[in-house]
C-alpha cells in the first residue's frame, strides 16, 4: 500500500479540524475558536461489605452495598465471582443473574450520596464439589459512568475455609 505525504496530511489537517469543533445545538459544529464544554463525569464513593461463609458445597454471600457521594447513582452492579465452579444453574434473588459457571452479577437499584439507601443481597450458591475453601472476589462492574477514587471499600478478594465461620470483608 503506498500512503503519499499528501494523504497524510490530508489525514492530519482533518484531525486537527475535529478537535477544534465543538457540538452545537441541533448537532451542527460550532465555529472554530469558540469554548468547548465538556461534560464532566460525576463521582461516587461506592463500598461493599459484608462476610461468606462456605459449608459443605453451600457458600453463603451476605453483601450491603452504599454510596458515599458525592453523585447519586441511578444504580450499580456487583460482580460476585468465586474460585471453584458453581453447580449448574442457581436459584438466585430477582435482581441478579448467573454470567458463567463462577461469576453472579447483581444491581443494587438506587443508591443516593448521603449513604441512606443502603442495599443489602443474601446469596446462598451451590458449589460444585466439596471444596476445602474458595476465595469470593467483589466488585463493582458497573455504576452508570461515575468515577470512585476509591476502591479500596468497593473490590474485595476474601478467603473462606470450609469452617462454616463467617469471614468479613
Amino acid at each position: 500500500m503506498l500512503v503519499t505525504r499528501k494523504a497524510v496530511l490530508g489525514v492530519a489537517a482533518a484531525a486537527a479540524m475535529a478537535s477544534m469543533m465543538a457540538p452545537g445545538v441541533g448537532g451542527t459544529a460550532a465555529a472554530v475558536g469558540a469554548p468547548v464544554v465538556r461534560s464532566i463525569a460525576p463521582e461516587a464513593d461506592v463500598s461493599h461489605h459484608g462476610h461468606v461463609s462456605l459449608w459443605g458445597s453451600g457458600l453463603g454471600i451476605w453483601l450491603r452495598s452504599e454510596n458515599r457521594g458525592p453523585s447519586d447513582l441511578a444504580g450499580v452492579t456487583v460482580r460476585l465471582r468465586v474460585s471453584v465452579p458453581l453447580a449448574g444453574r442457581q436459584e438466585l434473588p430477582q435482581e441478579c443473574l448467573q454470567a458463567d459457571r463462577s461469576t453472579v452479577l447483581c444491581r443494587t437499584g438506587e443508591l443516593h450520596a448521603d449513604g441512606s439507601e443502603q442495599r443489602q443481597l443474601a446469596l446462598e450458591l451451590q458449589l460444585a464439589g466439596r471444596p476445602t475453601e474458595v476465595v469470593v472476589r467483589v466488585d463493582t462492574v458497573w455504576n452508570g459512568g461515575a468515577t470512585d477514587r476509591n476502591s479500596q471499600n468497593s473490590e474485595h478478594e476474601v478467603l473462606a475455609p470450609a469452617t462454616g465461620d463467617e469471614y468479613v470483608f
